[in-house]
């Protein structure tokens, strides 16, 4: 293969990508906005499902790696009603490997190993043709004979095959997180347990998840119009929390105690694209994971976008005919990730709702 190949985004997707790609013995141009693998936090922990984020580890060869560094416990999960009484408490059986967690900077880390990655590459535009030319933020430019999009939510790549924008599911996220909590807050340990705790309310939830080294990340959800996380600054943490925790007026004091505990908090409004969402296949680009098909977050998404990183990069490193390859992957792509688009469209709707009985009836299902 002489061919020149990129990937825009040195997130999960474009990382695995790249990774069966060296595996193959071929080289690919990673670029990636940030100007360093810690330029910004990680973010949560990930459950990586045997068939699908475990199996893109196999293909790359990491999957023992992956093993040595997840935590099979992370996959318990307990239900807590508003007033504290636990309904649910879902332990892994012993041995039991089918969705362990792992600290996203640590997936990073794992993938990134001996791959070449061009931080501080903030990509602008990309101009289909043979071959495809990439301009980047600081006026440079340069061509590829395929670009793959792998920049999430708001991509640059997009925008060459596709007019669709996200739009506003009626449901915003805010984010906190609590260090140290075993020796800190030993009760509130216990509370989450080894894995994550949910708790959900009318049109409202709090989910709180175990990271490693005693950090946990707190997930307020919320139903809420596009505007509501503008009616505070953001940066004035003790006001985020006070419109936070008046979300929760009534519900148990340790469960709120992991908001009081926040010592930083970040507004997420959650986009999707429309479940349908396809192109009329152009030479020279694709797109993978939330750049494709961005969908609610209830732990498909990266699983969805790895596999298909490394779906992409053994079809690419196989292929006589590389622009063949990537419209085979595309169509094998877009009736995969519709059927999941659809699930986790529903799932949001029943974990967000007026009716509580909802969520507990989508996580018994799940179970």
């Amino acid at each position: 293969m002489r061919q020149r190949i990129a990937v825009v985004g040195g997130g999960p997707a474009g990382l695995t990508f790249a990774r069966v790609m060296h595996r193959h013995g071929h080289p690919v141009t990673v670029l990636e906005r940030d100007p360093a693998p810690d330029a910004r936090p990680p973010g949560g922990a990930l459950d990586l499902h045997e068939g699908m984020g475990q199996r893109a580890l196999e293909k790359a060869g990491l999957l023992a790696e992956f093993e040595a560094l997840s935590r099979p416990e992370g996959q318990a999960m307990r239900i807590l009603d508003t007033d504290g009484t636990v309904l649910r408490d879902w332990k892994p059986d012993p041995g039991e490997r089918s969705n362990p967690e792992i600290d996203r900077g640590q997936l990073r880390d794992l993938l990134l190993g001996p791959l070449d990655v061009q931080w501080g590459r903030g990509v602008t535009e990309v101009v289909p043709g043979s071959p495809a030319l990439v301009r980047f933020s600081d006026g440079r430019q340069e061509t590829f004979d395929l670009v793959v999009g792998a920049d999430g939510a708001w991509s640059r790549v997009r925008r060459a095959l596709s007019p669709v924008t996200p739009h506003y599911t009626g449901v915003t996220a805010v984010e906190t997180s609590v260090d140290d909590v075993d020796s800190r807050r030993p009760d509130l340990a216990r509370l989450i347990g080894d894995g994550s705790m949910a708790v959900y309310g009318v049109n409202r939830g709090l989910v709180a998840q175990r990271n490693s080294g005693g950090h946990v990340k707190v997930y307020v959800q919320v139903r809420v119009p596009p505007e509501w996380h503008t009616e505070v600054d953001p940066a004035d943490v003790g006001a985020v929390r006070s419109q936070v925790l008046g979300l929760f007026d009534g519900w148990s004091a340790p469960v709120l105690d992991l908001l009081r505990l926040g010592d930083a908090f970040t507004y997420r409004p959650l986009y999707v694209l429309p479940v349908s969402h396809t192109w009329d296949h152009v030479p020279g680009v694709t797109l993978l994971g939330d750049a494709a098909h961005l969908m609610p977050p209830l732990g498909v998404g990266a699983n969805l976008a790895m596999l298909e990183g490394a779906e992409l990069a053994e079809s690419v490193a196989a292929a006589d005919d590389l622009d063949e390859a990537v419209r085979a992957f595309e169509e094998r792509m877009w009736a995969r990730a519709r059927g999941w688009a659809e699930m986790t469209a529903a799932g949001l709707e029943r974990l967000v709702s007026p009716d509580p009985a909802q969520a507990l009836a989508l996580f018994d299902e799940v179970q």
